[in-house]
């Protein structure tokens, strides 16, 4: 199929979908059917009311995709919403990210929020923002810098996963930093840092300050800080 060149949108409209090279809002503008393109860059406001496939996002302003989207590369410094799935390989929030379904791809670095009503699915995690997931998080590398806020998972499992607080610069001298709230919490080497979870299970388990935890179920090593409270523990 043959691309219809640029979509560039100054003003307000509504435009078709198709295939294009390199999509540009920086007006108001809605794109009423499934597109593909290279570039999708949002600097405006944008609305697609269907499915969305490119090359590169990057959302400056405010976008809505009401389907589902698939791209190589994502930046999105604005706020993002997506009614259905997410395919996003690599991606880097500073801003907002909302996934209605699954959210799934290679590299992810959280530094704003995401909210995910499914499961989150990656080989390298790594936030020191904030996260809500309503199903599971898993990455064969987890890595949480709790900074501010409460993050949450359903569930979490991975390879190597660690939860360490950070304190932040803009409030030297804020409250405690951030928290982290999960279920069940599984993987081969684990560190945490304030940490709420029912069950944490593990080759090598470490529970440090600020945590509080149900049960942790260790097969080879197991470590525990004065300053954590754990209910029960046991080698598996």
């Amino acid at each position: 199929m043959k691309k219809n060149g640029n979509l560039i949108i100054n003003g307000s409209g509504s435009y078709p979908g198709g295939h294009y090279d390199k999509i540009s809002i920086r007006g108001e503008g809605t794109i009423v059917n499934e597109v593909e393109c290279s570039v999708f860059n949002v600097y405006g406001t944008s609305e697609a009311v269907e499915n969305v496939k490119t090359g590169s996002v990057k959302i400056l302003g405010e976008a809505e995709v009401k389907g589902s989207i698939e791209a190589e590369e994502m930046l999105v410094m604005g706020t993002l919403v997506v009614g259905s799935r997410a395919q996003l390989k690599k991606i880097k929030i500073l801003g907002l990210l909302e996934v209605g379904e699954r959210l799934a791809g290679d590299q992810a670095s959280i530094k704003g929020s995401i909210a995910v009503n499914g499961d989150v699915e990656y080989e390298m995690f790594d936030s020191s923002g904030s996260f809500e997931i309503k199903g599971l998080l898993t990455a064969d590398t987890i890595k949480v810098g709790l900074r501010y806020g409460q993050s949450s998972a359903e569930e979490i499992g991975g390879g190597k996963i660690t939860v360490k607080k950070k304190k932040s610069s803009l409030l030297p001298f804020g409250k405690d930093a951030g928290s982290l709230t999960a279920k069940v919490i599984e993987g081969d080497d684990i560190y945490l840092e304030n940490t709420t979870a029912d069950v944490v299970r593990g080759n090598k388990v470490k529970i440090g300050p600020g945590c509080q935890i149900g049960l942790v179920e260790y097969r080879l090593g197991f470590a525990q800080d004065s300053q954590a409270t754990i209910k029960t523990k046991t080698q598996i």
